[in-house]
């Protein structure tokens, strides 16, 4: 399955998830919601915008659990993820969301700042891999 229903319909030319033998990349994911708003974004009737990393961290990784138990699959099978951050300065507040999910035992992890994402809205966005259940997953989430 490469589009997921009940997901947003990515921007380009390319999957949500892709699986090749026991290995299962995510492609880069946001807080968008398939009717095209977004999680953690509050605009207000003065035009003012509000934007909150935990709570898009968290919709991000809600939505690559998704995607993953599309492919029979969950966030304990997760080996590795990369976060794309717009500011850094928003680093302790998604560490604190990602701590909800994972600890210690989770996937190798790389956060990266990078200058701008697909929206204006955007926080942050993750990649992911994974390895199909064989019986013993990769880590264990902390919370589902």
């Amino acid at each position: 399955m490469a589009l997921v229903p009940g997901k947003a319909t990515p921007r380009g030319a390319y999957p949500h998830v892709r699986m090749v033998n026991d290995l299962i990349w995510v492609s880069g994911t946001s807080s968008r919601r398939a009717d095209d708003t977004f999680d953690g974004v509050q605009v207000h009737p003065d035009g003012t915008v509000v934007l909150d990393i935990g709570e898009q961290t968290r919709a991000v990784i809600n939505n690559i659990r998704d995607i993953l138990r599309s492919v029979d699959s969950d966030l304990s099978d997760l080996v590795q993820m990369t976060t794309y951050l717009v500011d850094m300065s928003d680093f302790a507040g998604y560490n604190d969301a990602y701590s909800e999910y994972f600890d210690y035992t989770g996937p190798t992890r790389t956060t990266v700042a990078v200058r701008e994402l697909p929206h204006p809205h955007l926080l942050i966005e993750i990649q992911a891999v994974a390895v199909r259940r064989s019986g013993a997953s990769a880590g264990t989430p902390k919370k589902e």
